[in-house]
């Protein structure tokens, strides 16, 4: 009966790409607790208050039916204020979120100018959208130009929406965002940011890479509330019109039951927390450049500067055996493959995150430089 699905699996498996669920093991370098915030007794403490004071802990429904609750409503106006912008409008993840922004806001006869490594969030919502979409090389301000430049010669007279990762989640390098910016507002265009992996981590209190752009009415910004902040959900960031426009047209909101009104009060914690516990965000930094001035002297990899660090290794295999030899070694490392980075970049993605103290950053590095130097089993 499932003759096609198993033929599938096993050109997984013989290609070295078949996924599997694994038990956390060993210390954390993988996951995307960047501040060390998913198990900390600050959240802990505000969802018990939260709880204290009434919030449910189900919806029970859509936004727009009866799952509303004043803890949905109350942390989009703190968003707002902290971000920096028009208005926000709090989703169940940035899977979803992503995919109600390209789907439905770009609109027929439109552009959607994407970098080539945005998340698959996004492609997945510019495949539902009506605009027309070009992908162009990663960070390259120039070519992002020339694409726009050759669709106005074929005619096109739509708006432009120009599509972004603030910090990339597999290659943790930076968007040229002040280059990108200026070219949005030459030409009128929309620029799309996804914070994802830089909320909590990057710029004042943690607002993001992009922080001095919100609020401008050409900026809608995509802050996930799952990674750095240590909870869940994911905050768009936008000019009301288009907050309004979500509302009414985005399936992924409208459809869905509303995400946990105690994940909306463990949000409004975690932005309270970005502000008023700097030492947080100070360790992981101090910890970004123990580990990169390591990695650079013991395995010479130059590092990215950030708290995303690949270690790339071309073969699928490879990069499986030896994600599992660190494994062993007690580093919680894992193996990234194509489809989800390109063709002949499978990798390890190192993650730093204060679960891992900067000891065991140093012990991974050594682990590391042994392992890249042994020859494929």
């Amino acid at each position: 009966m499932h003759e096609d699905h198993e033929r599938a699996l096993k050109a997984l498996a013989s290609r070295g790409r078949l996924r599997a669920l694994a038990p956390r093991r060993g210390v954390d370098f993988s996951s995307n607790d960047y501040l060390g915030l998913g198990a900390s007794p600050d959240l802990a403490g505000a969802i018990t208050a939260a709880i204290a004071r009434g919030v449910p802990v189900g919806a029970g429904g859509s936004r727009l039916l009866r799952g509303n609750d004043p803890e949905h409503e109350t942390l989009e106006d703190e968003a707002a204020r902290f971000f920096g912008g028009d208005s926000a409008l709090y989703m169940g993840g940035g899977f979803a979120a992503n995919t109600a922004i390209f789907s439905v806001l770009p609109q027929r006869g439109d552009l959607i100018v994407h970098d080539e490594l945005v998340h698959a969030s996004a492609h997945d919502g510019m495949r539902l959208s009506k605009a027309d979409r070009v992908a162009v090389a990663h960070n390259d301000a120039d070519a992002f130009r020339d694409a726009i430049r050759d669709w106005r010669k074929a005619g096109r007279m739509g708006r432009v929406w120009i599509a972004v990762e603030s910090l990339y989640s597999m290659e943790g390098d930076r968007a040229p965002l002040a280059s990108l910016d200026q070219l949005a507002r030459e030409i009128e265009a929309m620029l799309v940011i996804d914070e994802a992996h830089a909320t909590g981590v990057f710029g004042p209190a943690g607002r993001g890479l992009g922080h001095g752009l919100e609020g401008a009415p050409h900026v809608v910004s995509l802050h996930t509330c799952g990674k750095a902040l240590g909870v869940m959900g994911a905050l768009i960031v936008a000019p009301r019109l288009l907050r309004d426009y979500l509302v009414n047209r985005a399936r992924p909101f409208i459809y869905a039951t509303a995400p946990s009104p105690l994940m909306a009060a463990g949000v409004r914690a975690a932005l309270a927390l970005s502000s008023s516990a700097p030492e947080r965000r100070e360790a992981l930094h101090e910890r970004i450049a123990i580990f990169g001035a390591a990695l650079s002297g013991s395995c010479g990899i130059a590092p990215t500067g950030t708290q995303i660090q690949p270690v790339i290794v071309k073969s699928d295999t490879r990069a499986v055996w030896i994600a599992d030899a660190l494994q062993k070694q007690g580093f919680d490392v894992r193996a990234v493959r194509p489809p989800t980075v390109p063709e002949g970049t499978a990798r390890l993605r190192v993650s730093l995150t204060l679960n891992a103290s900067a000891a065991d950053m140093l012990s991974l590095v050594d682990a590391l430089s042994r392992e890249l130097q042994r020859t494929e089993p």
